[in-house]
């Protein structure tokens, strides 16, 4: 080899040597989901017709949704910080918030409107019960301490009881009141529905319901006060695709009925009548409506101090 192919090659191996070494491909950063819980419930369907239409994704975000079983189940969860958002009411969350905010409405996620109720004091098919007066001194079932007992308590108080004159029994499970009101051993049960019309089908008749007062019976979407903090553009872009659900809804509900039928576990009995509820626009509770709740979860010493509506509600949409 010649003295001047060496060089070469030396001189060849020296830039290969002092080339830059190749840029790594960056490692994508991990889409952390949105865990929503989720009870079996028609307030939550519009989640389910926004994952399916892709609404989630086109905000670039993802969403986890973690079933509950009962209320107490999903507060559960919300307290060991196993879920970030929920659809719950007022009153669990002013229960929730009584020691230190946790929580924070940021969506009224159902309401009552006319001709389309959430919540009805029913009483059976053959009671001697026709008015809300024939009620004074009745055990009317209820959950206790939770938004149907703050329902049924206020509706009566409107209709005119004292709250003295206002008896219940706690009947958590809805089921168990809906049978209860089917083979006549309540004087009177405040059922949602579907379970509401499924106990009409059967006979069981309206004493009031909240159409007349819909102040009172709101359900809400609520996150951890931390994930709103680390989080809020997120949140920002669920709601974003929440909307876009309702109006997919309002657009043509038949095209999701069977969403509604399977995840708002709706009776078999109901599955060819049952339509969809009306949604509200976007909006959050009013001062005075969470002040009522408060007021409320004092007087039945469900708390020892009030909870601020700043605290508990966020600043705008």
């Amino acid at each position: 080899m010649s003295v001047r192919t060496i060089i070469i090659v030396a001189l060849a191996t020296l830039l290969v040597a002092c080339a830059a070494p190749p840029t790594p491909t960056p490692t994508p950063t991990p889409v952390v989901p949105l865990r929503i819980g989720v009870l079996p419930i028609t307030d939550v369907v519009p989640f389910y017709v926004a994952e399916q239409q892709g609404h989630f994704a086109k905000q670039g975000i993802k969403v986890e949704f973690v079933p509950a079983a009962s209320a107490a189940e999903r507060d559960q969860m919300m307290a060991a910080e196993q879920i970030d958002g929920q659809v719950s009411d007022l009153v669990a969350t002013v229960l929730f918030n009584a020691k230190s905010p946790k929580l924070k409405i940021v969506r009224i996620a159902r309401a009552a409107f006319p001709n389309a109720p959430q919540f009805w004091l029913l009483v059976p098919k053959d009671s001697a019960i026709k008015s809300v007066q024939d009620l004074k001194g009745k055990e009317i079932a209820v959950s206790q301490n939770t938004v149907i007992e703050y329902i049924t308590q206020r509706m009566l108080e409107r209709e005119g009881l004292a709250p003295g004159d206002i008896k219940t029994t706690n009947v958590p499970a809805v089921p168990t009141r809906l049978q209860l009101v089917q083979q006549n051993q309540v004087a009177a049960a405040t059922l949602p529905d579907p379970f509401a019309s499924l106990a009409l089908l059967g006979g069981a008749r309206i004493i009031v319901d909240d159409t007349k007062y819909p102040e009172y019976s709101l359900s809400v979407i609520t996150f951890r006060t931390d994930v709103l903090t680390k989080r809020a553009g997120d949140v920002k872009k669920f709601l974003a695709a929440y909307d876009q659900a309702i109006a997919d809804i309002r657009a043509t509900p038949d095209k999701f009925r069977n969403i509604l039928i399977e995840r708002g576990r709706v009776p078999d009995q109901l599955k060819d009548k049952y339509q969809f509820p009306p949604f509200p626009n976007p909006g959050l509770p009013t001062q005075a409506q969470w002040d009522d709740v408060v007021r409320w979860a004092l007087d039945r010493k469900l708390i020892t101090a009030p909870v601020t509506y700043e605290s508990s509600v966020v600043s705008g949409q």
